[in-house]
């Protein structure tokens, strides 16, 4: 049997805009030699010349929040509540099967940004696509914002899930889904812009708040989903285990047999 895994995760980097200023990662990276020292200071008498090639070890210094990267949700992120008023879980509670699922992906690339993605543009997807939803199936958003990862705009481009459109995914089983832009909901530099218009506070994370009725969690900052088809592959993203967490960094990949 042949398996070919596709990498859907983006980098933690330094130097580029993938969160708003206040929350992007910071790297600091030491080397082989800068490193020496501190190895030295276990063994004493230890000299750089007796280290082969002078070099001790290499690592780095990282910070971070838990939503840098390719990270998912847990419900507890949304809300203190889910389910209609259950506590919410935290990110070291989130069943992991549901981040080992057949995947399916709804291509949306052609919808503007800011726009927010409604019922009937998923069923017209899932029409085009020959597919219906499965319990528990992964159902991760192919947008505008794939391809602009690494450029200044990619935080404020794509489109985004409204509530009722979530809200069809978890009516139907569905418990983890996922997106290649920065937020699932529509970004907020648009949905502050309909927000001086209307003066409607629903309109803000109205997508992530579908969680207040029924517990979910989704992914973000996903990459490459234009390699994947529509259907017939497999999704794994478990996330790192942090005690009372909102959310956790993942290595996502999508496996194909």
């Amino acid at each position: 049997m042949s398996r070919k895994i596709i990498d859907l995760s983006i980098f933690l980097e330094n130097d580029v805009i993938s969160d708003p200023p206040p929350h992007r990662p910071k790297i600091e990276y030491f080397g082989h030699r800068e490193s020496v020292p501190g190895l030295a200071a276990f063994f004493p008498g230890l000299q750089p010349e007796d280290l082969p090639n002078e070099e001790a070890w290499s690592y780095e210094k990282i910070e971070l929040i838990t939503h840098n990267g390719t990270h998912l949700d847990a419900p507890y992120h949304f809300a203190s509540t889910m389910n209609k008023g259950e506590r919410a879980i935290t990110i070291d509670e989130v069943p992991l099967e549901w981040c080992f699922q057949p995947g399916v992906k709804l291509d949306f690339r052609h919808l503007t940004d800011g726009y927010v993605v409604t019922p009937d543009d998923v069923e017209r997807e899932l029409k085009r696509i020959g597919h219906d939803l499965q319990p528990l199936e992964i159902v991760v958003v192919n947008t505008s914002a794939g391809k602009r990862y690494g450029q200044d705009d990619y935080v404020d481009t794509g489109c985004g899930m409204g509530y009722e459109a979530t809200m069809y995914l978890l009516e139907r089983g569905v418990r983890l889904t996922g997106t290649d832009g920065w937020s699932w909901d529509a970004p907020f530099v648009h949905t502050k812009q309909k927000y001086a218009e209307t003066g409607d506070p629903s309109l803000i994370w109205e997508g992530h708040k579908a969680g207040l009725d029924i517990g979910y969690c989704h992914l973000e900052k996903l990459h490459n989903l234009e390699a994947l088809p529509s259907t017939g592959f497999t999704i794994a993203c478990f996330p790192v285990k942090i005690r009372g967490a909102s959310a956790g960094w993942t290595r996502a990949v999508a496996i194909l047999d």
